[in-house]
């Protein structure tokens, strides 16, 4: 579908925006909600594409400790597996008779040496068995100083605990109408110096061929010196606006996005950090204004900052 003749000419589209021109070779969305590039790597070994260090930083929380427990588990597991083969007659102090009890005597001293807690109950006999032993407790000395470094670099990792409301919005603004979308700091962090920028994507008609162009969006304000409530970005759809004259069926039947790049300082850890994320245009609502999220506690001491209201609004007419 070409879109072309709704773009204002005055709209002069950006050209370093990092993202690709030629709408053919995209799919889905430029960047996902979460703020990731929206980008699979291939035409490399998996093992070179990925950074486990990074990895482990960013993934769910659920994830890293499974990760750690199934990597521990399997571990000894593995040892436990060694040492049985080796013939437990070579550990001293297992006076099992059956076989599943034997194995489960090896797994917990298995335990004991690559915690190197070593109770002293069971001890290894003869060289090959003792090799092993001094090998996994070398091997869960270095395990436990990896663990410790992801444990500290996920703990102290500047973040920047900021989040969007789930709709953009297309509402009423002086006399005219404005793109709004609403973000907010929802941990006890003093964010200052935070500044905004929106970028427009969306796919074009040019020269018989479907294009990306992109458009920087200008701000009613674009730095806030602290942001300590809800922040509501207004861009003015003026005549000099890419979005001007569009309407609401334009915007359903526009393939387009809304990047959000958010940067603030986090004197917690004397850091600028950084957040995104982006709005498709289905996830546009046009006509609606957001409803109020802070409001004055009863007893007039404090500022009430209701993060459950982010995503509230209502439909107006325009």
């Amino acid at each position: 579908m070409a879109f072309r003749k709704k773009i204002n000419a005055k709209a002069k589209a950006d050209k370093n925006t990092g993202f690709g021109t030629n709408a053919s070779s995209y799919g889905g969305r430029f960047v996902t909600k979460s703020g990731n590039a929206n980008v699979r790597k291939t035409g490399i070994d998996f093992l070179d594409s990925i950074s486990w260090y990074h990895t482990m930083l960013t993934i769910p929380r659920w994830k890293f400790f499974f990760i750690i427990f199934a990597f521990y588990f399997l571990v000894n597991f593995a040892f436990a597996s060694i040492y049985y083969m080796i013939g437990v007659e070579h550990l001293n102090g297992i006076n099992a008779v059956k076989a599943i009890d034997k194995f489960g005597q090896s797994f917990f001293f298995s335990i004991q040496t690559y915690t190197t807690v070593g109770y002293g109950h069971i001890s290894p006999t003869g060289f090959l068995t003792s090799f092993v032993a001094s090998i996994e407790a070398l091997f869960g000395l270095l395990s436990f100083a990896i663990a410790t470094g992801l444990f500290y670099g996920r703990f102290s990792k500047p973040k920047a605990h900021i989040i969007f409301s789930e709709n953009a919005i297309i509402a009423p603004f002086q006399g005219g109408t404005a793109l709004m979308l609403r973000l907010s700091p929802y941990k006890n962090t003093n964010l200052t110096d935070a500044e905004a920028r929106i970028t427009m994507g969306i796919h074009l008609e040019e020269d018989g061929k479907m294009v990306n162009k992109f458009y920087t969006l200008d701000l009613e304000l674009e730095k806030v010196s602290s942001l300590t409530l809800s922040w509501t970005l207004v861009h003015p759809i003026t005549e000099s606006s890419p979005l001007y004259q569009m309407n609401e069926a334009d915007i359903k039947n526009t393939i387009g996005e809304i990047i959000v790049f958010i940067k603030v300082f986090d004197d917690m850890y004397s850091s600028t950090v950084v957040k995104r994320s982006s709005y498709t245009f289905d996830e546009v609502v046009y006509g609606a204004k957001f409803l109020p999220m802070f409001t004055r506690s009863q007893d007039n001491d404090k500022t009430l900052l209701h993060i459950d209201r982010l995503n509230l609004f209502e439909k107006v007419s325009l």
